[in-house]
């Protein structure tokens, strides 16, 4: 009898053992194999890796010396600072922005990075600057107004927001016929290749944000002038992967604070030569 009972005793207990290891249920975050690895709490993380567009000056340029300067950088910096974080300043393709992103090779696109019109396909911080597109000519050109731009040839950056507000078909007429109107419309990777293109005479103008406008004319004004209508108006944000609400609101919080302490005023005043003072909205 004790040896039936032993026996009996021990086939439970095998039972539940056998049991225990073929379960499905397991713990929240058990699951090792549905963990996105790239993805790191705020606690966790030690460094941003910021996108940016490196011939996108004063947002985000090579300076003189080969270090990466620009407005856009210096308020990341800051937000490393104070969260304890390393900057990486890692420079993209802007065609290949969406990519980087969504592949986990940047944290963020903080370089003059339109949210107009990207609402549902980024997780994006509060604007930051008021930006307008406008159009660039020669000093001496006959173009006085964007009537005057009929048999021109324009040229843009790809994938650009000057580009979007050029061929958007959604809600676009006047700019549609105003673009219909070029002897053509051209497309480069950067928008230092774009004035030189019109410094060259190979082009007629350029459709820009107002911030680059800026800069090219106050570093080089005596052969630039800008025309007085925008083509259309904008606002910058911080673009994060969709979804990514926990990097973004700890970034935002981080602005907010150099709002209040005066800190964001601060680096803004560093590019009042370039008008950005007259162009930022965040706090305003």
């Amino acid at each position: 009898m004790k040896k039936f009972l032993a026996a009996a005793i021990a086939a439970v207990m095998a039972l539940g053992v056998m049991t225990g290891c073929s379960s499905t249920s397991e713990e929240p975050g058990e699951n090792t194999e549905n963990i996105d690895e790239s993805t790191e709490t705020s606690e966790e993380r030690t460094q941003l890796v910021v996108g940016f567009d490196a011939e996108y000056p004063p947002y985000g340029y090579m300076a003189d010396d080969g270090s990466y300067v620009g407005f856009d950088l210096d308020l990341a910096q800051e937000v490393c600072d104070r969260n304890g974080w390393e900057l990486v300043k890692q420079p993209i393709d802007w065609n290949s922005k969406d990519m980087e992103l969504n592949s986990g090779s940047i944290d963020c696109i903080w370089n003059g990075f339109t949210m107009t019109g990207r609402e549902e396909e980024y997780t994006f911080s509060e604007p930051y600057v008021d930006n307008s597109i406008v159009f660039v000519v020669l000093s001496d050109s006959d173009i006085q107004t964007k009537d005057d731009l009929a048999g021109k040839v324009v040229v843009t950056q790809a994938d650009s927001s000057a580009l979007t507000a050029l061929t958007n078909e959604e809600d676009n007429e006047e700019n549609l016929a105003l673009t219909a109107s070029f002897a053509s419309l051209e497309q480069v990777a950067d928008y230092n290749t774009a004035f030189m293109e019109l410094e060259s005479g190979v082009v007629d103008a350029i459709a820009v944000d107002i911030g680059v406008a800026q800069y090219q004319l106050t570093s080089r004004g005596e052969l630039f002038r800008q025309l007085e209508e925008p083509l259309s108006t904008e606002q910058y944000a911080i673009g994060f992967k969709l979804g990514n609400t926990e990097l973004r609101d700890q970034v935002q919080a981080t602005l907010d604070e150099m709002v209040a302490d005066g800190t964001f005023d601060e680096i803004v005043a560093n590019y009042k030569d370039y008008n950005l003072d007259q162009m930022v909205c965040l706090g305003k």
